[in-house]
Formats: C-alpha cells, structure tokens, sequence
C-alpha cells in the first residue's frame, strides 16, 4: 500500500514535470519551424496542458483498466471547473473581455452533451472513440479558425501568443520534447500502477481512484498556473485553458479508451459523474457567456463552485465506502 501510494505521488511529480517540459519542447520546435504563436498555443500547448490525462488514459487503456481513464477524464473536468476556477475566483475574481473564448463557451457545452450522448447506453465502444477522437480533429480546426479571425486585439489572443516561448535552438527544443515525452510515458505508468494497487487494496473501483486521486493530482499544477495567470492579470488565459482543457478531456481522454480498450461503462458515470460535469459546465457558460460586454466569476460564485467540488468528492467517497 506504501509503495503504491508512493509511485502514485513520485507519478504525478514525474507528469507535471514532464508536461511542462513536453509543452515547451513542442511549443518552441514549431515556433521554429516558422507556425504562429496563436496556432501554437491553440494546438501544441492545448496538447500539451492535456498530456498528462491523455498518457495516463493510454496506459491505463493497455493495461485493461478504462475505469482509471473514464474518472480522470470526468473528474479532471470537474476539477477544472469546480476546483481550478472555484479556488482561483475565491482568491480573485474573474473577469472576461474575450470575443474569442465567448465563442468557445458554446462549442464546449455542445462538446460535453455530444459526449454524454455517446455514452448513454453504457457503452463505449471503438465506434465511439472513433467519433469522439474525429470530433477532436474538427473541434481544433473550428477553435484554430475562430482564434485566427479573432486574433487581433483579442486578450485571450493576445496572451497565448506571448506564453510561447523563443530563443531556443532547433536541437534545445527537441531535445526537451523528447525528454518531456518520455518523462510523461514513466510518470503515467507509474500512477496508474499505484492506482490499480491502492483501489485493489481499499477494495473500492479504479473509477473511484480515477475521479478523486488521479483527478485532483492532475490538476493541481493547472490550478497553481491559474492562480498565477490572475495574479498577472491573465484572466482570460486562466478560463481559455480550463475550456481547451476540458474539451481534450472529453474528446481524446475518453477516446482512446474507447479505440483500444472498449467495455461497459459503470452505470454511475451515466447517473452521477456526467450530469455533475453538464451542470458545472452550464454554470460555467452561465458565469461566461454574459450578454453584457464581459462575463465574471466572482468570489461568491467561485466560493458555490469549489463548494459544489468538496460536497461531489464527498459523496463519491461516502458511496465508495458504503460499497464496500
């Protein structure tokens, strides 16, 4: 049990470390090779932030364990929500002037109803991973179009462009991709490891470890670079990439369980998981989507959010334990 709990933490030390570095990597290889900014930051670095859930779906998948892929998918979006901007409002409001992330708002709830009606016969199958990993391809050519018409004097635009990083030589920057690659692969199959062992030996299912351990652990280092994009004023890229976040979720997280390791769905997931990401998610749009010139999170709505994470943690772990 010590030894599972430590590959889980030493995992998610690897992950956030080899995240940052595979984005940087990345980011400044096809800075290189002459892409611009915003399609970077719009593609490599939305990848990128993703990475971690998308390495740990992947071996979860080989292993022939979909339920760790299925919770960290859900419960990384509710984190990203609930937690991320929940904890990030409480600490300072939120507010947003972005023509481009008003247009993303309505592509993520169509995004999240699509998943959740794939998913409602409690199946997922190769065919729907086939649909949500296409929908993926379509999804990043809409976002890439719309941030290209409204690139100019967009603040969202504005401050992915200058989060891509320069100045680093064609070999620096794949040596980092690379080493950042690898990184990734040893962190995910570390954690998954540990968390089959730990829900093995608590006798509770992987879903469970998927929404609560694996989900909070991969999104802590996301809810630290959302506290530090408000601090610098960033508001829009803290939101932008809680959105771009969550679709990568929904579309390759759970994807490529589907591609390689179909099954049933535990019927939770259909009556308890989803729904709790749709009503987060509507809330969100609700908060974002004003018809004023911007939308705001403020301390009392981000205080509702993080209140509405700690009470669907608890439940699932009151349910965890009356199940056993």
């Amino acid at each position: 049990m010590l030894l599972a709990a430590a590959a889980i933490l030493i995992g998610l030390i690897i992950l956030v470390w080899g995240a940052d570095r595979f984005v940087l990597g990345a980011a400044a290889l096809a800075r290189s090779l002459g892409i611009s900014p915003l399609l970077i930051g719009l593609t490599v670095v939305g990848f990128g932030t993703s990475a971690p859930e998308i390495l740990i779906s992947t071996v979860a998948a080989l292993n022939g364990s979909p339920g760790i892929a299925i919770g960290n998918a859900l419960g990384s979006n509710i984190a990203n929500i609930a937690l991320i901007l929940g904890a990030t409002a409480v600490f300072m409001p939120l507010t947003m002037h972005s023509d481009m992330l008003r247009r993303e708002f309505p592509l993520l709830i169509a995004v999240s109803f699509a998943a959740y009606l794939l998913l409602r016969d409690g199946q997922l199958g190769r065919d729907d991973g086939v649909i949500l990993l296409a929908s993926l391809v379509m999804t990043m050519l809409l976002l890439v179009r719309i941030g290209l018409q409204r690139r100019n004097h967009d603040p969202l635009a504005e401050e992915i462009e200058a989060k891509i990083p320069s100045g680093l030589t064609v070999t620096a920057a794949t040596g980092w991709f690379l080493l950042g690659l690898t990184t990734l692969i040893v962190g995910s199959r570390l954690l998954v490891w540990g968390a089959v062992e730990v829900a093995v030996a608590l006798g509770i299912s992987e879903l469970v470890i998927g929404l609560t351990i694996v989900a909070i652990g991969t999104s802590l280092p996301e809810l630290a670079a959302a506290i530090m994009s408000a601090l610098k004023d960033e508001h829009e890229l803290a939101i932008g990439n809680v959105v771009g976040s969550n679709m990568w979720n929904l579309l390759a997280v759970l994807g490529i369980p589907g591609l390689m390791a179909p099954g049933t769905i535990p019927p939770e997931v259909i009556d308890r998981d989803m729904p709790v990401m749709l009503a987060l998610t509507l809330a969100l749009f609700v908060m974002g989507y004003s018809t004023q010139r911007h939308g705001t999170i403020n301390r009392l709505e981000g205080g509702l959010l993080l209140s509405c994470f700690i009470a669907y943690q608890g439940w699932i772990v009151w349910q965890a334990h009356a199940a056993v």
